[in-house]
C-alpha cells in the first residue's frame, strides 16, 4: 500500500472524530478543523514515520493538541485585546442544546482542566494514556480531572436550568 494511501485511509477513518475531540476542548469548529488539518499536513509530509507507529490516531491528536496549545497561548497574550473588542460568537448549527450547553461549559474551564475532561469522558482514553500524550504525571491528570469535574457540574446545571426555562416560556 503506497503511503498516500495509508494517510488517506487514516484521514477518512478519524478525521470527524477528531476534529469532534478537538472541537471540545476549543471549542471552536474553525479552531478544531484547523488544528487536525495541521496534523494532517505533517502526517502527508512523514508518512513512513507515521505508518510505524502503533497508534497513528493518537498521534494526529497529540500533534493537533499542540497546535490547538500553541493557538491558545498566543491567545491568552491578547486575551484584554479581545475582551475590550469582543469574541465573536461560534457558529454551532447543527448541535444539540445539550451538546451546545456542555461546549459553553467546557470554555468556562481553565485550559488543562477542560483538555482532561475531553480526553478522559470524550475522548475515552484512560488516565495513563492522557499522562502520556499531554507529557504530565498521573497524579496531574487526576487533580485537573477532579478540579475540572468539580468546577463543570455547577455550570452544567446553570445552563440546564437556563435551557429549561427557554422551554416553559
Amino acid at each position: 500500500m503506497a503511503d498516500g494511501d495509508t494517510v488517506r485511509e487514516l484521514y477518512e477513518g478519524c478525521y470527524r472524530r477528531l476534529v469532534g475531540q478537538l472541537f471540545a476542548i476549543c471549542g471552536n469548529l474553525g479552531e478544531a478543523e484547523d488544528a487536525v488539518q495541521e496534523a494532517f499536513v505533517r502526517a502527508v509530509e512523514k508518512p513512513r514515520r507515521l505508518a510505524q507507529l502503533d497508534s497513528p490516531e493518537a498521534w494526529l491528536r497529540t500533534v493537533a493538541l499542540n497546535v490547538v496549545r500553541r493557538r491558545y497561548r498566543r491567545a491568552t497574550r491578547f486575551h484584554g485585546l479581545l475582551s475590550r473588542a469582543g469574541v465573536p460568537e461560534t457558529t454551532m448549527a447543527g448541535l444539540s442544546a445539550d451538546r451546545v450547553a456542555l461546549i459553553e461549559a467546557l470554555r468556562q474551564l481553565p485550559y488543562e482542566q477542560r483538555e482532561a475532561i475531553v480526553l478522559h469522558h470524550i475522548v475515552d482514553l484512560p488516565v495513563r494514556e492522557i499522562a502520556v500524550q499531554l507529557r504530565v504525571p498521573e497524579g496531574t491528570v487526576k487533580a485537573r480531572l477532579s478540579r475540572g469535574r468539580s468546577r463543570l457540574a455547577p455550570l452544567v446545571h446553570e445552563f440546564a436550568d437556563d435551557a429549561e426555562e427557554v422551554n416553559h416560556v
